[in-house]
């Protein structure tokens, strides 16, 4: 059951050629069959979420559609077919992905590449609207149409119906493709799929899994053609295979006569192919393996693998996994509680997954601390022992229940905005796992009809089920050869260990009188109203403010932010070097005497949120909660600023995290331009670079607390508020916990803190290196612009011309020339700095074609500059941006984004005001009189990040 699964994801989140008929029969002509009970609830009897309606057409393909209008005018569409990675022959490894970019190429009704234009000119954002995934089991295709006409929606229908039954695979289309295809696989290639296919080939030893990657091999690659290629679609690609999704603003009837329009005479070709066996997990074969990877970090993984059968899908099958979920999370608590206090690992997960209709797994997941992965997987089997030696207690199971009945509260609150293309996907997944889908109704009755069924004997019972196998196999991966390591991991995996006892929690409970105390409430002095936007702006006695948005658009939900202080601009570049650890640890240093699993007993089973961020104005504190909850939220952010706590085992945990971590920047081109892109962009700025073992050595909870604990008393502070709930209440809340802080004066700003930089124009390019692949490299060429709140309007300008120097990335440099599989372009305008901006194209290309990707990005400048861009192409990039707003700006967080800082900057009011025109008052001539600007060759800098030398030693890539 779909919604379930959902709900225990969320639980744990509150602690990753046929031919085509040319002239279609009219809808009214066909008609679905009649079923009694819809085919996505067959031989189960978990209630029907009569939200959906359910069809099967006469050639046997299936499809549900909905009526959900969040987003507003839009509708989703996915088609899945029962075919991936797993349904491929040895020689055809990679032809399930290969098809899935074929199609999208060019099919019935639209020639080469014409069908991303059609939907660009629709509103639909390539990549993220449409896209496809190949995964081992099925092959999904994607399109989320904004603005949804009839027309619109028919033409799309269309289209997608002859990407299916008929794509173009043409020699030459596979040619153009299969280069494409070769380069995702280059680009993709490095120490993390040599970690991901290492382990899925020892964990699934036996099994189809272990030799199928989705994306294939080059070998198999190279050698596909045409006529095999159509014959893998063929016996694949028919209607008794497929599954049709649309879900969105517009009525059932009118989708499903769109699936009978288009697809009720799609025959398939020959008899249908049976599914080939996947297998079983065998004893047989090496328990476990050794991995030696030197820009990875030390791991530990551990499966117990049983096998995958498809179940009847009923309440008692729910009510299990529910208590098997339970049972985990009462493990994983105790888990992180040993992390966070100390000891011989940083992280340790445990999770049940069906993966791939091939196992069903439990998976362990352990992260040592250096090199004592011996010890810390002593440590995380120690814990394991104990939950399946004795039951848990009455109190754990309560605690973990009220964090699930939290979970199914939340699922039921948010099920109203939920938005069309979720619920869509929601659909896909449960037919891919062979399962059904419920309404958070149907999944609260069950919940609420069980919680006699948590005894700890059945709990103890699900424990001991669940470290049952068929199969186990540990996988360990390290950056650096181990003596004697086969041995060693056979002896960790199979070693006795005595339980650990003394990892179960304490049952004392906590409450909020546990928290130091704040000062008397302070007084509401002023109270503005936005008019236009119905909301209020607020100024409390001590000097704080409020923007407050009471809404509905998120029935039950409140996002909060809380801005204090300057952000990145507090401190001046060479004060810098200590910013990287706060969004690490200051949610985890507890607030006063109290430690973070003090405080996670206290808010146990609520919406009450901790998170820390660093903006270039402000630091902020997040969360989102529920109006029951918000005065609670709000005392604990205002406690944490008033009495900072200063644990100081998160400083070393986030030591440990820091220094294991930074080998993996040198792992390929693109992790070396996560570590150093920006710092460089910034000419150098220590506040904006990632933190080298040497240096976080030199860092310890003294230091961290002398150098945060003057930034958190820093004003101004700006709270905001939006969501659903009552303005009165919410002002009470506001005076008793921030109208309680001490006055904080506003934090001036020192000219060296507000001066940003971008770096020097190069005449020969900058030269980074990594440490993977040999035909990796990545190409970066930037040019500078602006920045600050009174520019905005160019700002936004600047993004429309990125978005055209983008599409021509993709349709020369990607779908023409094969060079890249993904190049781009991005164009940054710092709104609280007003200088520092930047017009960006990067890509990943082989090392041999640098120079080449420079010489094209040069040319689509010198074109831009000289030619005004056609009517068509500007349509194709704004009207995804137009779409893009008017969709975002139907939740909260678009709106809390665009105003955040406004209560002291009113100029946000403006530029929020004037956004929507900003872009669509866009013309050819303004971006050729932009291009002209900023694009001057003799101020580009240019960045080369290609593979180390043959004889390069280990240094580091900086």
């Amino acid at each position: 059951m779909r919604k379930f699964t959902q709900s225990l994801a969320l639980a744990a989140l509150l602690l990753s050629t046929s031919a085509y008929a040319q002239n279609v029969a009219p809808a009214t002509s066909v008609a679905a069959k009649a079923a009694k009970v819809p085919w996505l609830y067959e031989g189960s009897d978990v209630p029907v979420d009569d939200s959906w309606t359910f069809g099967v057409l006469p050639n046997g393909l299936r499809y549900a559609v909905k009526k959900n209008d969040v987003p507003a005018g839009q509708v989703s569409i996915r088609v899945r077919i029962d075919a991936g990675a797993l349904h491929e022959n040895n020689d055809e490894q990679g032809f399930a992905h290969l098809i899935e970019h074929l199609s999208f190429r060019g099919s019935t009704f639209v020639p080469d590449g014409e069908a991303k234009r059609i939907w660009q000119r629709f509103g639909v954002t390539f990549g993220s609207d449409s896209n496809a995934q190949t995964t081992p089991t099925q092959t999904v295709y994607k399109l989320d149409l904004p603005n949804a006409t009839p027309e619109k929606l028919d033409e799309s229908v269309k289209i997608i119906s002859g990407m299916i039954r008929n794509p173009r695979i043409s020699p030459n289309a596979l040619n153009a493709e299969r280069a494409i295809v070769l380069a995702e696989l280059r680009e993709n290639s490095g120490a993390q799929m040599v970690y991901s296919d290492a382990l899925r080939q020892h964990a699934f030893q036996g099994q189809r899994l272990a030799n199928r990657s989705t994306i294939g091999t080059p070998e198999t690659l190279q050698a596909s053609d045409a006529l095999r290629l159509s014959a893998f679609h063929d016996r694949w690609y028919r209607p008794e295979n497929a599954v049709v999704v649309m879900a969105g603003d517009m009525e059932p009837a009118h989708l499903a006569n769109l699936v009978q329009k288009y697809f009720n005479d799609w025959k398939g070709k020959g008899a249908r192919a049976p599914e080939p066996a996947f297998g079983d997990p065998t004893p047989q074969g090496t328990p476990t393996r050794v991995l030696i990877e030197p820009t990875l970090p030390t791991t530990v993984s551990i499966a117990y693998l049983r096998p995958w059968r498809k179940v009847d899908d009923t309440i008692a099958y729910n009510e299990q996994l529910l208590i098997d979920a339970l049972a985990l999370q009462i493990i994983n608590r105790r888990l992180e509680v040993q992390a966070r206090s100390g000891g011989n690992y940083l992280f340790a997960e445990i999770a049940q997954e069906d993966i791939s209709r091939t196992a069903d797994a439990t998976l362990v997941s352990v992260t040592p601390v250096g090199d004592k992965w011996e010890a810390a997987t002593r440590d995380v089997r120690a814990v394991i022992a104990d939950a399946i030696a004795t039951p848990p207690s009455v109190a754990d199971i309560e605690r973990e229940k009220t964090l699930f009945g939290n979970a199914l509260r939340t699922m039921l609150d948010s099920y109203p905005f939920e938005a069309a293309a979720k619920q869509a996907d929601d659909i896909v997944n449960a037919v891919d796992i062979r399962e059904t889908v419920a309404a958070p109704k149907t999944v609260v009755q069950v919940y609420e009809g069980m919680k006699d069924k948590f005894t700890p004997q059945r709990l103890l019972a699900s424990t001991q089920k669940l470290f049952m196998a068929d199969a186990t196999r540990l996988m360990l991966s390290s950056p650096a050869p181990i003596a004697d390591a086969d041995n060693r991991a056979l002896a960790a995996l199979n070693a006795v260990v005595s339980a650990n006892t003394t990892a179960r929690l304490s049952e004392t409970t906590l409450g909020f009188a546990a928290l130091p105390k704040l000062g008397a409430p302070g007084k509401l002095v002023t109270e503005d109203t936005v008019t236009s936007l119905q909301m209020t702006r607020l100024e409390l006695s001590n000097g704080v403010c409020a923007l407050l948005y009471p809404n509905k658009a998120e029935s039950g939900q409140i996002r909060v932010l809380v801005r204090f202080g300057r952000g990145y601009q507090a401190v001046t570049p060479d004060n810098g070097s200590l910013l990287w650890a706060g969004p690490i640890v200051l949610p985890e240093n507890g607030i006063g005497k109290l430690k973070r699993t003090e405080i996670d007993q206290m808010v146990n089973g609520r919406r009450i949120e901790l998170n820390f961020s660093i903006d270039d104005d402000a630091f902020q504190f997040g969360a989102n909660t529920r109006p029951d909850d918000l005065a609670d939220q709000l005392t604990l952010i205002a406690t944490k600023l008033a009495h900072p706590g200063w644990d100081p085992a998160p400083v070393e945990r986030a030591k440990a995290l820091a220094t294991s971590g930074y080998a993996s920047f040198e792992m390929s081109a693109t992790s070396v331009l996560q570590r150093d892109l920006e710092f460089l962009l910034r000419n150098n700025d220590p506040r904006w670079k990632a933190a080298a073992p040497a240096e976080v050595a030199k860092v310890d909870a003294a230091k961290f607390e002398a150098y945060w604990k003057p930034l958190l008393a820093q004003g101004p502070v700006e709270v905001l508020l939006f969501g659903d709930f009552d303005k009165a209440a919410a002002v009470a809340a506001l005076e008793k916990s921030f109208g309680a802080l001490s006055p904080r004066a506003p934090m001036p700003v020192a000219a060296a803190a507000r001066d940003v930089r971008f770096p020097a124009p190069t005449a020969v390019p900058l030269r980074l290196t990594h440490r993977g692949a040999r035909d990796q490299a990545a190409a970066v060429m930037a040019w500078p612009t602006g920045g600050g709140i009174a520019g905005i309007r160019e700002g936004r300008q600047l993004e429309t011309l990125a978005a055209i120097f983008r599409d021509r990335l993709f349709e020369k440099f990607r779908a023409e020339q094969a060079a890249s599989y993904s190049p781009d372009m991005a164009a940054n305008w710092p709104v609280d700095f007003n200088s520092g901006g930047y017009l960006m194209a990067y890509t990943q290309v082989k090392p041999t074609d640098v120079d080449r990707f420079f010489a094209f990005a040069d040319s689509v400048a010198a074109d831009l500059i000289a030619n005004p861009v056609s009517a068509d192409e500007l349509q194709r990039a704004v009207e995804p941006t137009k779409q893009a707003i008017e969709r975002a700006a139907s939740g909260n967080t678009f709106w809390l984004n665009q105003l955040k800082g406004s209560t002291y900057q009113p100029e946000r009011f403006v530029a929020l005001g004037k956004l929507y025109s900003d872009y669509n008052s866009v013309t050819p001539e303004i971006l050729q009189a932009l291009a002209k600007r900023y694009f001057v060759k003799d101020k580009a800098w240019k960045l080369v990040v290609a593979p180390q030398p043959a004889n390069a030693d280990a240094a580091s890539s900086r």
